[in-house]
Protein backbone atom coordinates (compact mmCIF):
# COMPACT_ATOMS: atom_id res chain seq x y z
CA UNK A 1 0.00 0.00 0.00
CA UNK A 2 2.88 2.68 1.04
CA UNK A 3 4.71 1.59 -2.31
CA UNK A 4 2.43 2.80 -4.02
CA UNK A 5 1.91 6.22 -3.40
CA UNK A 6 6.09 6.75 -3.56
CA UNK A 7 6.53 6.83 -7.26
CA UNK A 8 3.64 8.91 -8.04
CA UNK A 9 5.05 11.81 -4.99
CA UNK A 10 8.56 11.32 -7.03
CA UNK A 11 7.05 12.15 -10.32
CA UNK A 12 4.54 14.79 -8.94
CA UNK A 13 8.07 16.51 -7.39
CA UNK A 14 9.99 15.94 -10.43
CA UNK A 15 7.60 17.94 -12.36
CA UNK A 16 6.96 20.85 -9.50
CA UNK A 17 10.76 21.56 -9.61
CA UNK A 18 10.88 21.59 -13.53
CA UNK A 19 7.94 24.03 -13.55
CA UNK A 20 9.77 25.95 -10.94
CA UNK A 21 12.72 26.05 -13.18
CA UNK A 22 10.89 26.85 -16.11
CA UNK A 23 9.45 29.60 -14.80
CA UNK A 24 12.58 30.77 -12.83
CA UNK A 25 13.91 30.89 -16.17
CA UNK A 26 11.27 33.02 -17.74
CA UNK A 27 11.36 35.48 -14.91
CA UNK A 28 15.34 36.12 -14.56
CA UNK A 29 15.98 36.15 -19.14
CA UNK A 30 14.74 39.53 -20.68
CA UNK A 31 12.64 39.89 -23.30
CA UNK A 32 13.79 39.94 -27.01
CA UNK A 33 12.12 43.30 -26.80
CA UNK A 34 14.10 43.98 -24.31
CA UNK A 35 17.40 43.49 -25.60
CA UNK A 36 16.48 45.21 -28.86
CA UNK A 37 15.54 48.17 -27.23
CA UNK A 38 19.22 48.35 -24.49
CA UNK A 39 20.78 47.41 -27.89
CA UNK A 40 19.63 50.30 -29.95
CA UNK A 41 20.14 52.90 -26.98
CA UNK A 42 24.14 51.60 -26.51
CA UNK A 43 24.12 52.18 -30.32
CA UNK A 44 22.85 55.82 -29.87
CA UNK A 45 25.33 56.42 -26.66
CA UNK A 46 28.93 57.17 -27.02
CA UNK A 47 32.40 54.98 -26.73
CA UNK A 48 33.38 56.80 -23.39
CA UNK A 49 30.46 56.83 -21.95
CA UNK A 50 29.84 52.86 -22.69
CA UNK A 51 33.20 52.15 -21.36
CA UNK A 52 32.41 54.11 -18.08
CA UNK A 53 29.71 52.24 -17.49
CA UNK A 54 31.72 49.13 -18.15
CA UNK A 55 34.20 50.41 -15.92
CA UNK A 56 31.39 50.69 -13.16
CA UNK A 57 29.46 47.62 -13.91
CA UNK A 58 32.98 45.34 -13.40
CA UNK A 59 34.26 47.34 -9.95
CA UNK A 60 30.79 46.14 -9.08
CA UNK A 61 31.11 42.50 -9.69
CA UNK A 62 34.87 42.57 -8.20
CA UNK A 63 33.29 43.68 -4.90
CA UNK A 64 30.54 40.81 -5.01
CA UNK A 65 33.11 38.27 -6.03
CA UNK A 66 34.90 39.05 -2.86
CA UNK A 67 32.64 37.83 -0.54
CA UNK A 68 29.61 35.31 -0.61
CA UNK A 69 27.36 37.30 2.06
CA UNK A 70 26.82 40.58 2.16
CA UNK A 71 29.78 42.70 0.35
CA UNK A 72 31.82 45.08 2.42
CA UNK A 73 32.95 48.54 0.57
CA UNK A 74 36.02 50.29 1.19
CA UNK A 75 36.73 53.53 1.11
CA UNK A 76 38.58 53.16 -2.33
CA UNK A 77 35.36 51.21 -3.70
CA UNK A 78 33.61 54.22 -2.36
CA UNK A 79 35.87 56.97 -3.80
CA UNK A 80 35.95 54.93 -7.25
CA UNK A 81 32.61 54.79 -7.28
CA UNK A 82 31.62 57.73 -7.11
CA UNK A 83 34.50 59.01 -9.39
CA UNK A 84 32.70 57.03 -12.32
CA UNK A 85 29.36 58.00 -11.13
CA UNK A 86 30.29 61.68 -11.51
CA UNK A 87 31.94 61.08 -15.08
CA UNK A 88 28.53 58.98 -16.28
CA UNK A 89 25.50 60.74 -17.06
CA UNK A 90 23.57 57.38 -16.79
CA UNK A 91 25.26 56.14 -13.58
CA UNK A 92 21.70 55.50 -11.61
CA UNK A 93 20.66 52.98 -13.87
CA UNK A 94 24.06 51.08 -13.47
CA UNK A 95 23.91 51.39 -10.10
CA UNK A 96 23.33 47.43 -8.76
CA UNK A 97 24.95 46.90 -5.31
CA UNK A 98 24.35 50.33 -3.79
CA UNK A 99 21.12 52.52 -4.23
CA UNK A 100 21.99 56.41 -5.94
CA UNK A 101 20.93 57.75 -2.75
CA UNK A 102 23.92 56.20 -0.79
CA UNK A 103 26.54 57.56 -3.33
CA UNK A 104 24.96 60.75 -3.34
CA UNK A 105 25.71 60.63 0.74
CA UNK A 106 29.65 59.10 -0.50
CA UNK A 107 29.79 62.50 -2.58
CA UNK A 108 28.37 64.65 -0.16
CA UNK A 109 30.68 62.81 2.78
CA UNK A 110 34.18 62.67 0.50
CA UNK A 111 33.72 67.11 -0.42
CA UNK A 112 32.93 67.63 3.38
CA UNK A 113 36.37 65.97 4.38
CA UNK A 114 38.19 67.43 1.45
CA UNK A 115 36.84 71.40 1.91
CA UNK A 116 37.53 70.35 5.83
CA UNK A 117 41.21 69.10 5.09
CA UNK A 118 41.93 71.91 2.79
CA UNK A 119 40.48 74.82 5.25
CA UNK A 120 42.36 73.38 8.31
CA UNK A 121 45.25 76.00 9.04
CA UNK A 122 48.86 74.62 8.35
CA UNK A 123 51.53 75.09 10.70
CA UNK A 124 54.15 77.04 9.07
CA UNK A 125 57.68 77.18 10.08
CA UNK A 126 59.16 78.81 13.51
CA UNK A 127 60.78 82.15 13.34
CA UNK A 128 64.07 81.99 14.39
CA UNK A 129 64.66 83.29 17.70
CA UNK A 130 67.18 85.78 16.39
CA UNK A 131 64.88 87.33 14.17
CA UNK A 132 62.28 87.09 17.19
CA UNK A 133 65.19 89.06 18.58
CA UNK A 134 66.24 91.69 16.19
CA UNK A 135 62.18 92.65 15.28
CA UNK A 136 61.90 93.11 18.98
CA UNK A 137 64.53 95.28 19.61
CA UNK A 138 63.84 97.51 16.02
CA UNK A 139 60.22 97.62 17.32
CA UNK A 140 61.63 99.11 21.00
CA UNK A 141 64.50 101.65 19.37
CA UNK A 142 62.14 102.79 17.14
CA UNK A 143 58.68 103.64 18.58
CA UNK A 144 57.02 105.40 15.30
CA UNK A 145 57.78 102.49 13.47
CA UNK A 146 54.62 100.35 12.58
CA UNK A 147 54.85 96.39 11.41
CA UNK A 148 54.68 97.59 7.32
CA UNK A 149 58.14 99.98 8.26
CA UNK A 150 59.56 96.99 9.93
CA UNK A 151 58.67 94.32 7.72
CA UNK A 152 60.45 96.34 4.61
CA UNK A 153 63.47 96.78 7.05
CA UNK A 154 63.89 93.28 7.71
CA UNK A 155 63.18 93.10 3.76
CA UNK A 156 66.26 94.89 3.69
CA UNK A 157 68.43 92.18 5.32
CA UNK A 158 66.95 89.23 3.15
CA UNK A 159 64.65 88.54 6.32
CA UNK A 160 61.34 87.12 5.78
CA UNK A 161 58.29 87.66 7.84
CA UNK A 162 54.76 88.49 7.23
CA UNK A 163 53.24 91.56 8.77
CA UNK A 164 51.10 89.42 11.24
CA UNK A 165 54.37 87.75 12.85
CA UNK A 166 55.59 91.35 13.29
CA UNK A 167 52.33 92.38 15.28
CA UNK A 168 52.69 89.53 17.46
Amino acid sequence: MIATPLPRLRHLARRFLAATRARFTRWTQPSPLALAAGAAADAARSRSDLLLENALLRHQLLVLGRTARRPRLTAADRGLLVLLASRLRTWADALVIVRPETVLRWHRQGFRLFWRWKSTPRATGRIPAETVDLIRRLATENHLWGADRIRSELLKLDVRASKRTIQQ
